[in-house]
C-alpha cells in the first residue's frame, strides 16, 4: 500500500502506528543488510513517538524516513554521507523535518546519500554503497539513493528527498518510483542552512505514487517568513488538483543530447511508449529538438555545482571543525576545480540562468509539457564510476 492508504487505515483503527512501525523495522532488517539504504536508526526514538500521541496529520503512523542530508534530526548526527561530518549533531530539527512529523509521519531512520549529495551515484567512503533493490549489482541512484532503495524494497511507501541536479530524480528513475523536482521556494530549507545551490537545490520526496507525492507536497509547502527566497504558494492543494482533467494537452518530445550520442535503447523505447500511450489518451505529441542549448546548460551548471562543492567544504571546515583529510579526493578534486575556476566563471554561469529560464518559458507559450528519459543509461554498475587510486593521490596532492 502506498502512504495515504495506510494513513486512511490508520484513521479507521484497522491498524495501529506501532503495528505499521514494527512492520517497516521487519522489512528493514530484512533489506537493508542487502542494499544499504538506511545508514542511521531511530527505532527506540520512533517506538517512544508512537507511544505518545502523535500528531494529527494526512499521514498519522505512517513509518518514513528522511535523508541523511539537510533534512536533520534533532539530537541525531547529520552526516551528509561524509567522515568529515560523521560526528555532528543537529540542535534542532530541520523545518522540513518538522513538517514531514507535523504531518503525523513516524520517522525512524536516516538514508544513504554520496558526500555532500555531489554525485548521481550513493556511494560514499562513509557508508558504503547503497545498492538498487531490483539488481544488488547496480546503483539506486543518487544523491537520495538511499531513500530511493528502501521505498522500492517496500521498506516505507515514501521517503525524504532533496535535489539540486537530479537527486530525486534520477532515483526515481533508477527504482521505479515517482520522484517530483518542486519549484524554487516552496518547501522549506533551514534553519542549518540556507538555500543550497543558490536556490537550484529544493526539498521533496520519492514515494510509490502520484497521490502520495501530491500530499507529501501539501504537508510540507509553506511559506516561512525566514526564508531568503519568498515563492507564490498554490491555491488549491496538489491532492486536489491531481483529481481534475488536464484537458487536451500539447506535449513536445526529444531524446536528443548535445552530451550523449544517444540514450541507452531501453531509455529511447520507454520514451516511445510513453508516447504512445498519451498519443493514445488524446494529446497532441510531437518530437521537437530541446528549447534550450543544453550543452551551455550542463557547462554552466557544472561550473555551479563545483563553487558550492568549494563553498561547502570551506563551510564545514569553518562550522564544525571539519578536516580536508576527511573529506573524499573527488570531493576535495570537485572543490578545487571550483576554485580554481574563480568568482568570474561562477557569476556568468548563474548569470547565464536567465537564457535558460527565457527559452523553457518561451517553449511553455506553445507545449504544456516537455517530455525526455529521466536518465541516458541504465542504472550504472556499482564500482562504475571508481576514481583510479592514483587519480585520488593526485587529486589530495593538488588540492
Amino acid at each position: 500500500l502506498d502512504a495515504t492508504a495506510l494513513a486512511e487505515r490508520v484513521r479507521h483503527g484497522e491498524v495501529s502506528a506501532a503495528q505499521l512501525l514494527e512492520l517497516a523495522l521487519a522489512r528493514l532488517a530484512r533489506w537493508n543488510p542487502a542494499i544499504n539504504a538506511v545508514v542511521i536508526e531511530l527505532a527506540e526514538r520512533a517506538r517512544r513517538d508512537v507511544a505518545s500521541a502523535l500528531p494529527a496529520g494526512p499521514f498519522t503512523g505512517v513509518p518514513f524516513l528522511v535523508k541523511d542530508l539537510m533534512q536533520e534530526y534533532k539530537g541525531y548526527p547529520t552526516t551528509y554521507g561524509s567522515k568529515a561530518l560523521r560526528y555532528w549533531t543537529a540542535g534542532e530539527h530541520a523545518l522540513v523535518t518538522q513538517r514531514f512529523l507535523d504531518a503525523g509521519l513516524v520517522i525512524f531512520g536516516k538514508t544513504n546519500t554520496p558526500e555532500l549529495g555531489a554525485k548521481g551515484i550513493t556511494e560514499s567512503e562513509l557508508w558504503g554503497p547503497a545498492r538498487n533493490p531490483w539488481d544488488t549489482s547496480r546503483t539506486p541512484g543518487g544523491s537520495s539513493g538511499g531513500s530511493g532503495a528502501a521505498v522500492a524494497a517496500g521498506i516505507v511507501p515514501a521517503a525524504g528527498a532533496n535535489d539540486g541536479g537530479g537527486s530525486i530524480r534520477i532515483p526515481a528513475a533508477c527504482n521505479g518510483l515517482v520522484g517530483l523536482k518542486p519549484s524554487r521556494g516552496l518547501a522549506p530549507y533551514g534553519p542549518q542552512t540556507n538555500e543550497p545551490m543558490f536556490g537550484m537545490a529544493v526539498q521533496g520526496v520519492v514515494s510509490k505514487s502520484v497521490r502520495d507525492s501530491a500530499a507529501m507536497m501539501d504537508a510540507i509547502v509553506g511559506s516561512d517568513t525566514k526564508a531568503d527566497y519568498q515563492a507564490v504558494m498554490p491555491g488549491v492543494p496538489f491532492a486536489e488538483q491531481i483529481k481534475a482533467a488536464p484537458g487536451r494537452l500539447k506535449i513536445g518530445y526529444s531524446a536528443k543530447s548535445a552530451i550523449t550520442a544517444r540514450p541507452d535503447p531501453e531509455a529511447v523505447k520507454a520514451l516511445e511508449s510513453t508516447v504512445q500511450l498519451l498519443t493514445d489518451l488524446g494529446h497532441d505529441v510531437e518530437e521537437i529538438d530541446p528549447p534550450y542549448d543544453d550543452k551551455a546548460l550542463a557547462a554552466d551548471f557544472l561550473t555551479i555545482w563545483f563553487a558550492s562543492c568549494a563553498g561547502q567544504v570551506e563551510m564545514a571546515r569553518e562550522e564544525v571543525g571539519a578536516k580536508y583529510k576527511d573529506f573524499e579526493a573527488d570531493t576535495l578534486a570537485m572543490a578545487e576545480v571550483g576554485r580554481a575556476n574563480g568568482v568570474v566563471a561562477a557569476t556568468k554561469a548563474l548569470m547565464s540562468n536567465v537564457e535558460y529560464i527565457h527559452a523553457i518559458t518561451r517553449f511553455h507559450e506553445t507545449y504544456d509539457y516537455f517530455l525526455t528519459p529521466t536518465i541516458a543509461r541504465r542504472p550504472l554498475k556499482i564500482g562504475e564510476l571508481e576514481t583510479e587510486p592514483s587519480l585520488k593521490k593526485a587529486a589530495r596532492v593538488l588540492h
